[in-house]
């Protein structure tokens, strides 16, 4: 029977996952505390809205895709306290609350974090310091699409890449919501209609078209697997896609309201 081994939140966006044991799916379609923060350059600190749902491209702040040694840090955030803490290398690099004295410790934390990196350079083009950490630490907005979805790949996906790419691929490449196992390699590429797993009843939507934060590694931040050109070349696709969207069958984008928990261990029926 396929089901849930892991789950996944990212507070951050741009940043490392959390683990969960549960997780709360939203009616609108979001992951509860994914994506509730972002740090964004000086001149993107204003969002987009579409849909009535604000939304900032990744391009506009920090992320894996440009900043990939951002992986090497690891964030824990407080939902009752409003606190963030990140550490790096076993140490706590800044660890604050989110009223204005701590974003500023946190941004200048991680602002300084960046500029010793490989990828500094790219933080000082022009507009984009002083940074500014964006969002209120509850709401999930920061998703990469502006409709927000929850995100799943199987095991078994993950496990034909790293036979393809000839190393060990983490789960947490992908940062994906929800890992599933028990179903062959890309059977979720095909799945249709709705899917419960758990609490929750979601409907497909579409793939999940990778980029390039999938190759950093999740541990050290060093890009150290050509996961793309794998995906294409190697194993034949189109486009490099490993995984894919779900909304819930029924709900609209009221962030407050709940579709239902998600749990470890919970199984997956399709169709």
């Amino acid at each position: 029977m396929p089901h849930v081994v892991a789950l996944y939140r990212h507070p951050i966006k741009g940043f490392t996952p959390e683990p969960l044991e549960s997780m709360t799916v939203q009616s609108d379609g979001r992951v509860a505390g994914d994506r509730v923060l972002a740090f964004r350059f000086a001149d993107a600190a204003t969002p987009e809205e579409r849909d009535g749902l604000d939304h900032w491209p990744k391009a506009k702040g920090l992320s894996l895709q440009d900043f990939p040694a951002l992986a090497a840090l690891r964030t824990h955030y407080d939902d009752k306290r409003a606190r963030v803490r990140i550490e790096h290398e076993g140490a706590v690099l800044v660890e604050a609350a989110l009223d204005e004295a701590g974003r500023a410790e946190l941004t200048d934390a991680v602002t300084a974090f960046v500029l010793a990196t490989p990828e500094g350079r790219r933080l000082g083009r022009p507009g984009r310091l002083p940074l500014v950490l964006v969002g209120d630490g509850e709401t999930s907005r920061f998703q990469d699409r502006a409709r927000g979805y929850v995100s799943l790949h199987s095991r078994g996906s993950a496990d034909a890449l790293a036979e393809a790419a000839g190393t060990g691929i983490d789960d947490r490449r992908f940062r994906s919501n929800i890992v599933i196992d028990g179903v062959d390699a890309w059977a979720e590429l095909d799945w249709q209609g709705e899917v419960r797993i758990g609490d929750v009843t979601l409907r497909t939507e579409g793939p999940i078209v990778r980029c390039l934060a999938t190759h950093a590694n999740p541990d050290t931040g060093e890009r150290d697997v050509r996961v793309l050109t794998t995906l294409t070349n190697a194993i034949g696709q189109t486009e490099p896609t490993l995984g894919r969207l779900f909304l819930p069958a029924t709900g609209g984008i009221d962030h407050a309201s709940t579709a239902g928990i998600i749990r470890v261990g919970d199984d997956v029926h399709v169709g």
